[in-house]
């Protein structure tokens, strides 16, 4: 059985998706934005950081750790900012680093938007 969710307190979704989907002991997250935050016209680190805000909001409403971070898919706008992302990564992992994929992409929903990322969360222990 597959679970949707929708969580409250993340921007409110205007497309035809979830935010996250539970389905056999896994949360898979769409992929979040800065859209409709207050970094949406902001630089690349400020509307990283509040992805991985979002993300950390949603590990704390499903009781879950960031040790449980299976899988980030990273798309940016422009790959040479990867030096300006990566130590709010590394920071935000907390050492438990999950697979990760980093995809260069030519636009997103909206002109404001510089990165959205998709992550996968263990919702039990193995």
């Amino acid at each position: 059985m597959v679970i949707r969710i929708n969580y409250d307190n993340l921007p409110q979704i205007k497309g035809p998706y979830v935010h996250a989907t539970k389905h056999h002991g896994l949360l898979y997250v769409s992929g979040l934005t800065a859209l409709g935050t207050e970094a949406q016209n902001q630089d690349v680190e400020s509307q990283t950081f509040s992805i991985l805000q979002q993300i950390t909001s949603i590990l704390e409403q499903e009781n879950r750790h960031k040790s449980d971070l299976v899988k980030f898919t990273i798309f940016v706008k422009n790959i040479n900012q990867l030096p300006l992302i990566r130590p709010l990564l590394f920071d935000f992992y907390e050492g438990n680093l999950p697979s990760c994929s980093l995809v260069e992409v030519s636009n997103f929903i909206h002109p404001d938007l510089q990165i959205e990322i998709e992550s996968i969360i263990a919702l039990h222990n193995p």
